[in-house]
């Protein structure tokens, strides 16, 4: 086997790991019950975890655990207790994606090796040195990229030292990850925090061109393209799936096992593949993987697919027609083999054991003899998965006394031992038979007898101290100074709102350019009261142009949601903010952009509410940002919204698509809410709420903590409902922050915005 790949399994269960781990996988990513982005996945107890390490290690597979959610201010105690825990064990590495976390582990804990979540949205090159210079060792790329753009960021990888992962099979998100805020804008079902109701796979009112699940995609599926992508020089091939069971994980895993090694030995791929279809899939494709973003990449149907794909299999086998009977006698045949499937895979795991390894410590000795302890318990030897038994004896330096007072006893004993009862061992039996009463040694020597059982029993590693975080400094903005209004627009006709307003102009770019486009360079230049704002998603080429105009105009400030742009303008040593779009929700992040991007100020995320937000720390020479008024994006996403809801000419999307494309339209879910679908030129297509957000509750609430609120003029995602007068808005949210007429100006701008809600603010995360 070839050490550069490596096979990762997912785990939602200890059945699913156990399966995974005997299937052949090379490494597993699993979840504890907190802290996790699949919240519906069973999930695992830290004791459960620990009993997983050591089994996987039998086994030479590795162990991540995913802690790749965005965290709250008032998490990070009860994170760092995790933590501490985490470091006293061979944990493999965790995968990581709120900024926050990756300072709290480069700071506190050193020795946890970190991963990027595919949560991160890492699309581009200049993301790579921002996700190694924040501690990262490796990162799981956005699957949404195709083999050109994979081998791109690969090689930035290695110019980084960084090694990439990528998702071979399982779920497709139609949004990109970490963009996606479905139900976090109604329920506060967030995907960033672990808990997607996918949106995405909910029916809808029947849409024009007859589709019920609009949303819908297939599966993700590589199978057929593992040579092209060790060519490309990726590390990880991932498999999705930690909702998955046993059965299923095992099927996928030793199927891409037999794949990978088959094609390592003879450069030929051997596996057919068939087997993939007899566990649940939604049908396959690998169209993102080949650039080909086509209509066939959709599937009117969420669930199962296994007997549509028996039923086409028949089809194209030759038979003309197929009879009920047939079609019946072949599913009943399908589901008699997945419970074969099932029994065989129960059959192979249930000789896997996790438990807690037993452990017995004697303790003898006489007057005038040194204490001993020996120590009975079972540990593993690499390359053997049998577990085998392990005895070693401990000795106190100084020789046992006659002492009436402190004498040795078993209770003694039992109040300084007790704790070696852990998520480790199994603490039997503590035996004094053979420890004559009435002696003692000093105590503090009793305590570092059991330092040293503890060092032999972590193989030689000393236990590190659990870590207490300092207490945070919190530098607040100068009492009189008024949190100041600044305006988002993307239409250059929008620049006389300048003549009414003193508020900062954030000027919104495309997702997308024209090749050689120059037209923003001097744009900015003309213009320099404009604050260029840089999008989330900026893929290959054109992050190439967005780059082009950062470096060519050099602007005394930007406000940028892409973290390869961020990277970029601390290189040049151009200020920058962080957009609401980089999910920032607590102090760290802000510390983590500040001393190591320098970063200037961020927009704190609209998914937390009142008592999330007032608890973050501002550093020091530091903005607090916000906005209080924007169409609210429930996802984007490289796949065309229309093909499935009113429908296109075009089967498939290219750079004409993405540059020309102006689309409009909405889908009505079967509750009668209805969402806009928005194509903006050189965008991507997006689905929007039906209400706009408006907060202006904040004002009051938490003013004192904010430099500057935002407004977003730009009309995206208005569909079409008609917009507000723009200056009167400006006029608006200008004397609601001025401190008088608040009353007046919220009157007025609930009447000027009818559809709009504040839900996030108030649910929170």
């Amino acid at each position: 086997m070839d050490p550069k790949i490596e096979l990762l399994a997912p785990g939602g269960d200890v059945d699913a790991i156990k399966a995974a781990i005997i299937a052949g996988a090379d490494a597993v990513y699993c979840g504890l019950d907190t802290f996790n982005a699949r919240n519906r996945a069973a999930n695992i107890s830290f004791e459960e975890l620990v009993g997983i390490i050591r089994l996987a290690h039998q086994y030479q597979c590795q162990i991540f655990l995913t802690l790749n959610i965005v965290i709250l201010e008032n998490e990070f105690k009860s994170l760092a207790k995790l933590l501490s825990k985490l470091v006293n064990t061979t944990l493999d590495g965790v995968i990581v994606q709120d900024i926050g976390m990756f300072h709290l582990l480069t700071k506190h804990f050193p020795t946890l090796d970190i991963h990027a979540s595919t949560q991160l949205t890492t699309h581009n090159v200049g993301q790579i040195p921002f996700l190694k210079k924040l501690g990262a060792s490796r990162v799981n790329l956005s699957r949404e990229l195709n083999l050109r753009e994979i081998a791109a960021l690969t090689e930035a990888g290695r110019e980084n030292d960084i090694t990439t992962e990528v998702f071979v099979h399982g779920s497709l998100c139609i949004a990109f990850s970490g963009l996606c805020y479905s139900t976090s804008a109604s329920v506060g079902n967030s995907g960033n925090r672990g808990r997607c109701s996918q949106a995405c796979r909910e029916e809808y009112e029947t849409t024009e061109t007859g589709n019920n699940f609009p949303l819908n995609i297939k599966d993700n599926s590589a199978f057929f393209d593992l040579p092209a992508l060790i060519e490309a020089g990726v590390h990880s091939f991932k498999v999705e799936g930690r909702i998955k069971g046993a059965s299923y994980v095992h099927t996928v895993i030793d199927s891409f096992r037999k794949q990978i090694d088959g094609f390592l030995a003879t450069g030929e791929l051997l596996e057919d593949g068939e087997r993939l279809y007899k566990v649940f899939n939604r049908d396959l494709t690998n169209s993102f993987l080949k650039g080909d973003l086509n209509q066939s990449m959709f599937i009117d149907n969420p669930r199962d697919n296994s007997k549509n794909h028996l039923k086409d299999k028949l089809t194209h086998n030759g038979l003309k027609s197929i009879s009920v009977v047939q079609i019946h006698d072949a599913q009943q045949e399908l589901q008699v083999e997945k419970s074969q499937i099932q029994a065989s895979v129960n059959d192979k795991i249930k000789h896997l054991s996790i438990e807690k390894l037993p452990l017995t410590l004697s303790f003898s000795g006489q007057l005038g003899q040194p204490l001993s302890i020996t120590v009975s318990t079972q540990d593993f030897i690499i390359g053997q998965t049998q577990l085998e038994d392990k005895t070693f004896t401990v000795q106190s330096p100084s020789l046992l006394t006659i002492s009436d007072d402190a004498s040795i006893d078993a209770s003694s004993i039992e109040k300084r031992f007790k704790s070696l009862n852990n998520a480790e061992f199994d603490l039997k039996q503590l035996v004094t038979d053979d420890l004559a009463p009435g002696l003692s040694i000093p105590f503090k020597e009793l305590t570092s007898l059991k330092k040293q059982v503890l060092l032999q029993l972590n193989h030689e590693t000393p236990v590190l101290p659990a870590v207490e975080l300092p207490k945070l400094a919190r530098y607040p903005k100068p009492e009189t100074q008024r949190p100041k209004l600044s305006i988002l627009i993307c239409d250059e006709a929008d620049i006389a709102l300048a003549d009414f307003t003193d508020a900062d102009i954030y000027f919104k770019l495309p997702d997308a350019y024209k090749r050689g486009c120059t037209k923003y360079v001097d744009f900015f230049k003309q213009n320099p009261r404009l604050i260029p704002w840089f999008s989330s998603v900026l893929i290959g080429k054109d992050f190439d142009a967005a780059l082009n105009i950062l470096e060519q105009v050099r602007p005394a400030l930007i406000v940028t949601n892409n973290t390869g742009i961020a990277n970029r303008a601390f290189e040049l040593g151009i200020k920058w903010i962080a957009g609401p779009f980089l999910n920032t929700t607590n102090s760290y992040a802000l510390l983590a952009m500040q001393e190591q991007f320098d970063c200037h100020g961020a927009f704190i995320s609209n998914e937390i509410n009142q008592n999330q937000i007032k608890h973050i720390a501002r550093p020091e020479n530091f903005k607090m940002l916000y906005s209080i008024y924007h169409p609210i994006l429930l996802m984007a996403s490289r796949q065309c919204f229309f093909q499935q809801s009113v429908g296109c000419e075009k089967p498939r999307i290219d750079n004409g698509c993405m540059l020309s494309c102006d689309k409009s339209t909405s889908i009505t879910n079967l509750k009668g809410d209805e969402f806009a679908i928005d194509k903006q030129k050189a965008g991507y297509p997006s689905i929007y709420n039906q209400d706009q957000f408006l907060n202006t509750e904040i004002i009051e609430d938490l003013a004192h903590l904010f430099d500057g609120f935002m407004i977003d003029l730009t009309n995206i995602g208005a569909g079409n409902k008609p917009s507000p007068d723009k200056v009167q808005l400006i006029q608006q949210f200008e004397q609601l922050l001025s401190g008088g007429g608040q009353s007046n100006a919220v009157t007025s701008l609930d009447k000027m915005v009818p559809q709009s809600t504040v839900l996030q603010y108030h649910n929170g995360l």
